[in-house]
């Protein structure tokens, strides 16, 4: 698989990661399986994927204990990737960026993930009470300690646009300016995919140019680019979903368009529409990184192998062409 840089130093990865979240948290509890998520996350490296991305909240910490199982026997192969800044409060997730709390995070999850260093430490969300230059600064004094190999945010966007269901900006480009000042950022984390494109009116570009990466977080857009969720299937309670007014049965048949032009587009390459989806992504740039996430082996080499999918110029003019996704909110 092709390699991709993390930030303007050495660190580099494979073109395509495996988001891990799925594993314990967020989606399709009954479905979930530690013997099938650790061979999905073979599967995926023995495929050339070698970033894992995680967080202490998914859980919360059970994903990063599942994973230390992998990381004592393939060390070597992984290229971790972890948060810290949110916290479980008594009704909801709450930001914490305090620096103390923050020398506190990443030492418990060096404890969970059972290794000695983290490769890539990524701020979860920046905490409105505490100067994100601090919360940032905290951070850098773990590279200095050798306990962390590089920094990145998450949930990175142009503007702070809290009408989605998670909020889905809560790190804007001016904080990313300002922690950028203070201790270099290696790589972002932001929403994009075909139905999902703001980051790259802003945000894409400004990181270009100075050399950072990007993880393309939900690039198959939590499951509805693959073309298998059906409008008014359901989910299951504690599946994010359930609340998320882009998969409410109206809203699935209003973007059902989109997932009708990846299969067009598709079925000249004799692929699938998830991997024209993640080829998509993968055009937007050589540093790129799409973060699909799953809990099966079967799609975990699915997904590795849009790495190897080269859209022509007419393909990238047509899927550029296709309507973003349509929000309950829109």
């Amino acid at each position: 698989m092709e390699r991709r840089p993390i930030g303007a130093g050495s660190l580099d990865v494979g073109a395509v990661g495996l988001g891990c979240m799925p594993m314990t948290w967020a989606y399709s509890a009954s479905r979930r399986s530690g013997a099938e998520s650790l061979r999905a996350a073979d599967a995926a490296l023995d495929a050339g994927v070698s970033l894992l991305d995680t967080a202490d909240i998914y859980g919360p910490f059970t994903n990063e204990l599942l994973l230390s199982r992998i990381l004592q026997r393939r060390r070597a192969d992984i290229f971790i990737a972890t948060k810290c800044g949110l916290r479980v409060g008594d009704q909801h997730m709450v930001a914490c960026g305090r620096p103390a709390y923050v020398r506190r995070a990443c030492d418990a999850s060096l404890r969970r993930l059972r290794t000695d260093v983290i490769d890539l430490y990524q701020l979860h969300r920046a905490d409105p009470e505490v100067p994100v230059e601090e919360t940032w600064g905290a951070m850098s004094e773990l590279v200095a300690a050798g306990k962390v190999r590089a920094l990145g945010l998450s949930a990175v966007g142009a503007r702070a646009d809290r009408r989605g269901p998670a909020g889905r900006y809560a790190t804007t480009l001016r904080q990313l300016r300002c922690v950028q000042q203070v201790f270099p950022v290696a790589c972002v984390q932001a929403e994009l995919s075909v139905w999902s494109r703001e980051a790259l009116e802003d945000l894409l570009p400004w990181c270009a140019a100075r050399g950072i990466g990007m993880l393309a977080a939900m690039p198959l857009g939590s499951g509805y680019l693959t073309g298998e969720l059906t409008p008014g299937q359901g989910f299951e309670p504690d599946d994010l979903r359930a609340r998320d007014g882009r998969f409410t049965a109206e809203m699935m048949a209003a973007n059902q368009p989109v997932v009708a032009g990846l299969r067009r587009v598709a079925e000249r390459h004799d692929a699938t529409a998830a991997q024209i989806a993640l080829a998509w992504t993968l055009a937007q740039g050589p540093r790129v990184i799409p973060v699909p996430g799953t809990k099966s082996a079967r799609w975990a080499v699915e997904n590795a192998a849009a790495a190897s999918i080269r859209l022509s110029p007419a393909d990238r003019a047509e899927l550029d062409a296709l309507p973003a996704g349509r929000r309950a909110w829109d």
